[in-house]
């Protein structure tokens, strides 16, 4: 396992972490062999957020006995110090920990962030609870290039998390600046939110740039955790073909496509719109043409069932034209 430190807090992590999104689909018992799994290969750093419904429960379960072999971090979308300094203190009660390794502010827009920063914002809970000793660092996560660019101006910011893999490359001279100014940079979506089909090239693409501090893709299983583990072992230079298939990738799937965030959601309308968007890849890009069509059709609402407020439009980060979106798969499944 190769470990690096994460900027300015000084904390050596290894290059591939736990992303704790996708444990809210397994059990609290079906969690800890999987983070014994990564203690014993090495895997140290873990992250999960105050959003993730039950992550950081499973976690705090799973991380009895063992608290101290990993670097913890989790995040808030509290805008306000009483709310932040709320939240603190659930992750603390939630993670069974006294001291939490990072907290994050999590995914401001600009004017939030301004907010956070503003007398009474959440960013003067973070400051206290740091000098308290509830919390070690304080970072932020963003799916904006421009606030990204804003943040890495302001001197409290320890590390960056960001979107970044085969295809969402707009922020790279931004994450050179991170390694610039020692801030850490903690990639997410290294598989473009499960649109990569190819796990290992994708996290063999990361580990090829050196200023990606640590990647950290979700796991649900030791199976699943395996892999990434072997792949990010595997940091050789991209061979000629694997710069080819990157192309091909690439050239599939473009900028427009949903990395099902579900920040849209909920639909005014009911559907799900991530849903429609992953039958619609199952069906374009996987060649599961009768089995997606099958799912889409067992919907409750579809996409025909959009009423265009576009309301969704206005949550997406990645300012995707959803309702355009939509359209398309009204055309493709035909309702």
């Amino acid at each position: 396992m190769e470990y690096r430190v994460l900027g300015k807090t000084g904390l050596k992590i290894s290059r591939i972490g736990f992303g704790g999104i996708p444990i809210q689909k397994i059990t609290k018992e079906e969690t800890k062999p999987l983070i014994h799994y990564l203690m014993e290969q090495g895997v140290n750093y873990i992250d999960t957020a105050r959003g993730y419904t039950v992550s950081e429960e499973y976690l705090g379960y799973a991380l009895e006995g063992i608290r101290d072999k990993f670097v913890l971090a989790t995040k808030s979308m509290a805008r306000t110090a009483q709310a932040m300094e709320q939240d603190i203190e659930i992750s603390r009660k939630n993670l069974k920990t006294d001291y939490i390794d990072l907290y994050q502010i999590h995914n401001p827009t600009e004017e939030e962030l301004e907010k956070v920063i503003a007398p009474g914002g959440a960013l003067e809970a973070l400051k206290e609870a740091k000098k308290a000793g509830k919390i070690g660092h304080i970072g932020v996560t963003l799916h904006s290039a421009d606030l990204f660019q804003k943040v890495l101006q302001m001197d409290w910011v320890e590390t960056v998390m960001f979107p970044y893999n085969i295809v969402e490359t707009q922020a790279e001279s931004l994450i050179d600046q991170c390694a610039q100014k020692n801030i850490g940079f903690i990639d997410m979506k290294p598989l473009a939110g499960g649109a990569i089909d190819d796990p290992h090239l994708a996290i063999r693409f990361l580990m090829n740039n050196p200023n990606v501090t640590v990647a950290i893709p979700g796991m649900a299983t030791v199976e699943e955790a395996e892999q990434n583990i072997r792949s990010a072992a595997d940091n050789a230079p991209l061979t000629q073909q694997e710069l080819e298939k990157i192309e091909k990738i690439r050239r599939e799937l473009g900028t427009n496509f949903c990395r099902r965030c579900r920040y849209c959601e909920p639909c005014t309308a009911g559907i799900s719109i991530y849903s429609v968007f992953l039958m619609e890849g199952y069906y374009r890009r996987y060649g599961l043409q009768e089995w997606a069509k099958a799912r889409y059709d067992a919907m409750a609402k579809k996409a025909s069932d959009c009423v265009g407020c576009g309301v969704c439009e206005t949550r997406c980060p990645y300012k995707l034209p959803i309702r355009q979106m939509m359209q398309n798969a009204v055309d493709l499944f035909g309702k």
